[in-house]
């Protein structure tokens, strides 16, 4: 009697994790695509400048990566491309994904330590919106945040980035990305 009611628990907390797995990918997959689109991005020295902005989401098999790019023109013609990939792991919070940027000595991936001058970085996904988010703490001790809100649109994404340095607004860009493909 008692070895069935185990059985019975177990069975139930297997389906569910099952079932928690699987809704973290669907969510996901309203985002899976390629993206592209131009930002005009005000430049340090207060000029603007046209940044080339791009975003590939994928599916993984243990949650999803995003991959993007910007590629900034210089006043002389030379450009400079920025590009970052990060695999994003289900967390046991709903809808909160770990980044799984390194592995450790066993091969388990882990996040990367900020005391030691790494970004760390997680997501969400609420509602239409995929949200990256990374932090980065200065030999000081200062801190930066950036957010990177992607949010579904008719034919693409709505891209709204934010960055803080101290709690203080730095940079806002904010622009369209059409669909190019889809998976």
């Amino acid at each position: 009697m008692v070895l069935n009611s185990a059985l019975k628990f177990l069975s139930v907390i297997t389906v569910a994790v099952v079932l928690s797995g699987q809704s973290a990918i669907a969510d996901i997959s309203r985002f899976v695509g390629e993206y592209s689109g131009r930002a005009e991005v005000e430049t340090r020295a207060g000029d603007t400048a046209n940044r080339d902005m791009s975003v590939v989401i994928k599916e993984t098999a243990n949650g999803y990566a995003v991959l993007w790019t910007s590629t900034t023109e210089k006043e002389d013609g030379r450009r400079k491309t920025k590009s970052y990939e990060i695999e994003f792991q289900p967390t046991d919070r709903d809808g909160v994904y770990a980044a799984a940027m390194k592995r450790n000595v066993f091969g388990h991936t882990e996040q990367l330590d900020p005391m030691k001058g790494e970004p760390y970085v997680w997501s969400r996904i609420t509602g239409d919106t995929l949200t990256v988010f990374s932090m980065f703490v200065a030999p000081n001790g200062d801190y930066e945040m950036q957010q990177y809100d992607r949010t579904l649109a008719e034919g693409g994404l709505q891209l709204d980035f934010n960055s803080h340095r101290n709690g203080i607004p730095t940079r806002f860009i904010s622009t369209f990305l059409s669909r190019t493909s889809q998976y």
